[in-house]
C-alpha cells in the first residue's frame, strides 16, 4: 500500500524555508542576506534587547542535521547491523501506525499550506513544534513590557522608537499595564505580573478630573480589570497582599463614574464621561450622536460586574441601550454607524461593519453566549443582522473571487463601496463562534436534544472561512506581509470563474490607509477558527503573521506600528497600541496554546480580548431584567402604533 511522507521529515524546497532561514539568522545576528537593500528595520538590524531575541537559542535541530544524516562506520553484512533490525522495527510499527493491522489508513502528516498557481495548496512537511512556537511569542511580549517598564512605567501612551510617554489623565489610567494584566497571568510571567498588581493598588486612582470614552474606557480598564479578577481565581493566583478582591473593587469604582454616561433620556450612553463628575458628555462631532458600536459594546463587562457585586443597575442600564437602539427597527437587522443619546434615534443611513459598527454585532452573539442562551432576544438579532450582512453587504472580488464584507453609505437602498477596514476581520470567527457556540464543528454537527446542524449554521461558517482566507491575503500581498489599516476591493472585469488569479490583482491599498496598527482582529479569527475547525492551516497563516511582525515591527526596546506595509524598510510610527499586550500577541498566544486553556465553550471574550466566564442569570435578577424587541413588518420597520 502507498505510504505517507512521514512527518519528521524537513522540507527544503518549501517557500517558507528561505523566509525562516531569514527570521532565524537576524534574530541570533547571523548570516543574513536582506530581501530588499536600503537598511532594513528588521531585528537582524538592531541592537540591545530586541537585537538579542531568542539569544542563546540554537536553530532546530532538523535545519543542521537532516534525518537522513549519517556517521562513518565500517559496513558490515545488512542483518549484522544494528541499524537493519531497528528498521525493520520501526517498519513493523510504521504498517501498525498508518492502519495496515487495523484496517484503517490514516494521514498522519502535517499538512504545509502554501501559495502557488493563484490557490492555497497543501503539502507534507516537518513536525512543528506550537509549543515552542508559543514561547517565541511569550518571548515578544516580555521584550515589549519590558521596553516599557524600563522607559514608560506607569504612563498611559509609550513611544518605542523615541522612548518618550505620555498620560491620558493628570495622573494617568494605567492604559497598558490593566490592559496587559490577564495576557500576563496566561503567560504566567509572575515578576511582571507583581509589579503591575503593585501599580494598581498603590497609584491607580480614578478620582482625577478627567473626560474618558466611555467605551475604550469600559473595554480596556473595566475590561482589564474584571478579567483579572476572573483568571486570579481561575488559575489559583495568590495575590500577595492578600487582597483578593482588588481588581473588581477598582473595577466597581470605575463603573460607578460610567454610569453617568447612561443618563440619558433613550437610554443610549452618551460617548464621554468625566471621571470625578461622572457627568456625560456628547460626542464633539458627529452633531453630538454616539458611534452606535460603541454605545452597544459596554454590555459584558456591566452584566459580568452586576453578576459579581449584584448590583442590578448595572446590567438593567446596559440593556436598555440595546432596546433603545433596536427600538429604531433598523431593516434587515443593519443598524446605520451612529445613534443620538438623547433621542435614541439614529443619525445618517452609514451602515458598516468597520469602525463605529464593528463590535455592535460581536456584542449580540456574545451577550447571547454570557448567559448560556438565557437571553435569546440577543440571538435573534444577531442572525438577522447576519442575514442582512449575506444579503447585502458579502461581495466577491475580481478576479480572484475573494469575500469581502463591503460598505453601504447610503444604507440598503444605497450603492455598495467595495471597502473594507481591518477591524472587518473579527467577523470571521464571530460567524464560526456563532455557528458552533464554542464547540468544535465537529461536535456541533452532531445532532443534540433534537436540534440538528442547519443550513443557517453551515452558511454562516462558509462565509467564516472565505472572509479569514480574505483577511489572510490581506496580509501576505505586502512586501512586509502585514495588513494594511484599510483595504479596497477590485469588482470590475471579467466575473466568469476562469483560472485562479494572484489575489494581488483583487486588493487595492491606498497610500493613506497603508499603515498597520498591530491590530488584532485576524490573529483572533485564526485563533477561534483552529479552535473550532482543527484545520492547522489557520496555526501556520499565524506564524507567519507574527514572522511579519517580528521581522518589521522590532525596535530597540519593542515594537512599534507602521506607517506603509508596503514598503521595505516601512517607515515606523513610533507607538505601541496597549491591544498588542491585551489582543494580538494574547490570541497568537492562544493560537498555539492546548485547547484547555480558556475553552470556548466555557468562556467568552470581550472586544478586548479580556475573557470572562460564562454565567447564568442571577436568581434575584430574575423578573427585573430582560426586554422583548417591538413587532415588525414584513420589512422589520416597527409598526408606528408601537413606536407611539
Amino acid at each position: 500500500m502507498a505510504f505517507s511522507v512521514p512527518r519528521n521529515v524537513p522540507s527544503f524546497t518549501n517557500p517558507n524555508r528561505e523566509r525562516e532561514d531569514r527570521i532565524w539568522s537576524a534574530v541570533t545576528g547571523k548570516v543574513h542576506s536582506p530581501k530588499s537593500s536600503g537598511g532594513s528595520i528588521g531585528i537582524g538590524n538592531i541592537t540591545g534587547a530586541a537585537g538579542g531575541f531568542f539569544k542563546d537559542r540554537e536553530l532546530p535541530m532538523y535545519k543542521d542535521k537532516p534525518y537522513y544524516y549519517t556517521g562513518s562506520y565500517r559496513r558490515k553484512k545488512i542483518w549484522q547491523r544494528k541499524a537493519f533490525w531497528g528498521v525493520l522495527l520501526i517498519f513493523v510499527i510504521g504498517l501498525y501506525w498508518f492502519g495496515t493491522f487495523s484496517g484503517e489508513q490514516q494521514d498522519r502528516t502535517k499538512k504545509i499550506p502554501f501559495f502557488k498557481g493563484g490557490k492555497w495548496q497543501w503539502k507534507s512537511g516537518e513536525v512543528i513544534n506550537w509549543n515552542e512556537r508559543r514561547e517565541k511569542v511569550k518571548e515578544a511580549f516580555v521584550l515589549s513590557w519590558d521596553g516599557y517598564e524600563k522607559h514608560a512605567w506607569g504612563y498611559d501612551v509609550w513611544h518605542p522608537v523615541s522612548k518618550t510617554k505620555m498620560q491620558m489623565a493628570p495622573e494617568g489610567l494605567g492604559w497598558i499595564i490593566i490592559d496587559a494584566l490577564d495576557t500576563m497571568m496566561l503567560m504566567n510571567l509572575t515578576t511582571q505580573l507583581s509589579h503591575a498588581r503593585q501599580w494598581v493598588s498603590q497609584s491607580l486612582n480614578w478620582e482625577q478630573d478627567q473626560d474618558v470614552n466611555t467605551f475604550e474606557t469600559t473595554i480596556r480598564m473595566m475590561g482589564g480589570l474584571l478579567s483579572a479578577h476572573y483568571l486570579q481565581k481561575e488559575l489559583n493566583i495568590l495575590a500577595e497582599d492578600d487582597n483578593n478582591d482588588l481588581y473588581v473593587e477598582k473595577a466597581t469604582d470605575l463603573a460607578e463614574r460610567l454610569l453617568g454616561a447612561f443618563n440619558t433620556k433613550s437610554g443610549v450612553p452618551y460617548a464621554s464621561v468625566n471621571l470625578k463628575t461622572t457627568a456625560g458628555i456628547p460626542s464633539h462631532a458627529d452633531d453630538g450622536a454616539s458611534s452606535t458600536a460603541e454605545a452597544a459594546t459596554l454590555q459584558l463587562e456591566m452584566k459580568y460586574l452586576a453578576k459579581l457585586t449584584g448590583e442590578l443597575d448595572y446590567w438593567r442600564k446596559a440593556e436598555m441601550a440595546i432596546q433603545a437602539i433596536d427600538n429604531n427597527g433598523a431593516k434587515d437587522g443593519l443598524v446605520p454607524i451612529f445613534v443620538y443619546a438623547t433621542t435614541g434615534e439614529f443619525r445618517g443611513k452609514e451602515i458598516r461593519l468597520g469602525s463605529r459598527g464593528d463590535s455592535y454585532y460581536e456584542y449580540l452573539l456574545k451577550q447571547y453566549l454570557q448567559t448560556n442562551g438565557q437571553e435569546s432576544v440577543y440571538l435573534d438579532m444577531y442572525n438577522e443582522a447576519m442575514t442582512g450582512v449575506k444579503t447585502h453587504l458579502w461581495k466577491h472580488s475580481l478576479p480572484s473571487h475573494l469575500s469581502f464584507i463591503a460598505e453601504l453609505p447610503n444604507g440598503v437602498s444605497g450603492p455598495v463601496s467595495p471597502k473594507m477596514d481591518h477591524l472587518v476581520c473579527f467577523l470571521s470567527g464571530n460567524l464560526a463562534l456563532g455557528a458552533t457556540q464554542g464547540k468544535t464543528v465537529a461536535e456541533a454537527r452532531k445532532e443534540e436534544g433534537g436540534r440538528k446542524w442547519s443550513k443557517r449554521q453551515e452558511d454562516d461558517l462558509h462565509l467564516a472561512r472565505e472572509l479569514i482566507r480574505t483577511c489572510y491575503e490581506m496580509y501576505n500581498i505586502t512586501a512586509t506581509g502585514l495588513a494594511p489599516e484599510i483595504a479596497f476591493f477590485n469588482m470590475k472585469g471579467d466575473k466568469s470563474p476562469g483560472t485562479l488569479q494572484d489575489p494581488k490583482d483583487d486588493i487595492i491599498i491606498k497610500p493613506r490607509d497603508a499603515h498597520n496598527l498591530q491590530r488584532p482582529e485576524t490573529v483572533e479569527s485564526l485563533f477561534i477558527m483552529w479552535r473550532l475547525t482543527k484545520d492547522e492551516m489557520y496555526r501556520e497563516w499565524g506564524w507567519k503573521i507574527f514572522e511579519s511582525f517580528m521581522e518589521h515591527t522590532a525596535v530597540e526596546d519593542g515594537f512599534t506600528s507602521l506607517d506603509d506595509v508596503t514598503k521595505v524598510p516601512a517607515p515606523q510610527r513610533d507607538n505601541m497600541e496597549s491591544f498588542w499586550l491585551a489582543e494580538t500577541l494574547k490570541y497568537l498566544y492562544l493560537l498555539f496554546s492546548p485547547d484547555d486553556l480558556l475553552p470556548l465553550d466555557k468562556v467568552v471574550f470581550n472586544t478586548e480580548a479580556h475573557p470572562f466566564p460564562k454565567i447564568d442569570i442571577p436568581p434575584i435578577f430574575k423578573g427585573k431584567v430582560g426586554w422583548e424587541r417591538l413587532p415588525r413588518d414584513k420589512d422589520s420597520a416597527v409598526s408606528k402604533t408601537e413606536q407611539s
